[in-house]
């Protein structure tokens, strides 16, 4: 059967009300034509796109007189030869051609388009996972959000493709350069330490001790996060350069833990860096944790850690390193260590769907903060507080939209010691209030509160850039309408 759309007389009259439209438009409707043509283009140009990756996969471009993959990609696009080719990957191995798609700006969009290049069909991919094929497609259509980690596992696992490539951040607009810029610095001072040549400073510990502090607490405020940014690549140089020169080794090592758990991994977490990053981060906490080799040490790095393991989908990995620390819990500031180690051990459970398991870590969660109180020992901000924010994410975990959203509607997020956790309290919620009938409106708000606190907390987080690009296909035009189109415009995705 030969099926075959032309679309030209449609899109044509389309275009040509467009332009009346434009002549007539006031100030603000000239801003929502703008951000709409956008919307249309980025997704024409994701159907070119995918048009020219089925063309490779047939090996079908040279014979239909279209010259390579890669001259046809450019003249579409109206690239260079060369940005072409770094849009075309071949796999001579498997003979077929992946289009690696930087517009693919959900995970939904993207989990098509590898599915695709994988040529494999909704119903082999559904049955592979574990779901049904109605429920893949909408993800896939952005209906739908897949917002769960057992899920992500599994259609990554059905596809042979890591978690983290479904989960990836698109290629952003270049007013994210300064953050991309502090990331590209980190990097280097990573590999430098970890080639025993960081080119540092010599410091006294008394001096590393407060710049750390310091950058830390940058972290957290949140309105501070460029200063943040700005500190951590000399900072890293510094700090392992002093532990070599040999002098206060046992303190400089603990204070390295917390730099690279709290602060180096935090802060490339929130800003959605690659997870090869990331893992440098707390390999190296972990490194320098069997060096101290002491409990507390071990336990911050195994922290730490465990989010890591849990985004590469290496939940065994995660739960042997949680099985694999004790901590005491005698003094405040190890109790509050230890509630945060039993909280990481619950949603390890909960993505690992070890519903008894998960349960019983949160209990036990539950009891060492009725008896440390608030507080925010090694900068984990463990407490009551902290311990419903956490049963909130559990509940997103297991699918319990409504169990998350009660559960959201309990604590008061404001009194937690970290505005970075207040942030991602606002964009849990939201998330959960997304998946909840008769509340988007409260979902936009949730969303909007979170960027308010801190923007990149939203712009860089996949899963609520997916709640967002979800909100916006159900928007309307009004108030909340054009709130929600701000962030979404703002975080890079089509509006």
């Amino acid at each position: 059967m030969q099926t075959r759309l032309d679309p030209r007389p449609a899109m044509a009259a389309c275009l040509a009300q467009w332009r009346e439209a434009i002549v007539e438009c006031d100030d603000t409707g000239l801003q929502d034509q703008v951000r709409e043509t956008e919307s249309v283009s980025r997704m024409l140009h994701s159907v070119m796109l995918e048009t020219v990756a089925e063309l490779g996969s047939r090996n079908i471009a040279a014979s239909a007189g279209f010259g390579s993959t890669k001259r046809l990609l450019a003249g579409m696009l109206h690239l260079s030869a060369t940005e072409a080719g770094t849009r075309v990957a071949c796999r001579s191995d498997q003979g077929r051609v992946v289009v690696d798609v930087e517009d693919a700006r959900t995970i939904g969009a993207r989990l098509r388009l590898i599915r695709n290049s994988r040529r494999k069909s909704l119903r082999v991919v559904a049955g592979l996972a574990g779901i049904s094929k109605s429920h893949l497609d909408r993800i896939e259509r952005g209906e739908t959000l897949l917002d769960r980690r057992s899920e992500i596992f599994a259609l990554a696992d059905a596809l042979q493709v890591a978690p983290s490539e479904l989960t990836r951040l698109p290629e952003l607009p270049p007013a994210n350069s300064d953050t991309d810029s502090a990331e590209d610095a980190v990097r280097l001072s990573l590999m430098a330490v970890n080639h025993d040549q960081p080119g540092g400073q010599v410091s006294a510990v008394q001096v590393l001790r407060a710049r750390v502090m310091a950058m830390l607490d940058a972290r957290c405020r949140c309105d501070r996060q460029a200063e943040a940014a700005a500190a951590l690549p000399e900072l890293i140089r510094d700090v392992h350069t002093s532990i070599a020169a040999g002098r206060d080794v046992a303190e400089l090592l603990d204070l390295t833990v917390l730099l690279h758990t709290q602060g180096t991994a935090g802060w490339l977490r929130v800003v959605g860096a690659p997870l090869d990053l990331r893992e440098q981060a707390v390999t190296l906490a972990q490194q320098v944790a069997r060096n101290r080799d002491t409990p507390i040490t071990r336990g911050i790095a195994t922290q730490g850690s465990v989010n890591v393991m849990l985004t590469a989908g290496a939940v065994d990995l995660a739960q042997a390193a949680l099985d694999s620390v004790t901590v005491p819990t005698s003094g405040p500031e190890t109790t509050q260590l230890g509630g945060m180690l039993a909280l990481s051990e619950f949603l390890v459970a909960a993505a690992d769907k070890r519903t008894g398991d998960a349960q019983a870590a949160l209990e036990y969660a539950t009891e060492l903060a009725r008896r440390t109180g608030e507080g925010n020992a090694y900068w984990m901000g463990f407490g009551p507080i902290n311990v419903e924010l956490w049963r909130m994410a559990g509940a997103l975990e297991i699918g319990d939209h409504e169990q998350a959203v009660a559960t959201a509607e309990s604590p008061r997020p404001q009194a937690h010691p970290n505005l970075s956790r207040q942030a991602v309290y606002w964009l849990d919620y939201g998330r959960a209030l997304t998946r909840v009938r008769g509340r988007h409106d409260d979902a936009v708000l949730a969303l909007r509160r979170a960027e308010r606190i801190s923007p990149v907390h939203l712009h860089r987080n996949p899963l609520a850039r997916d709640a967002l690009a979800l909100l916006v296909t159900r928007s309307r035009r009004d108030a909340i309408g054009l709130e929600l189109r701000g962030m979404a415009y703002r975080a890079s995705l089509p509006v």
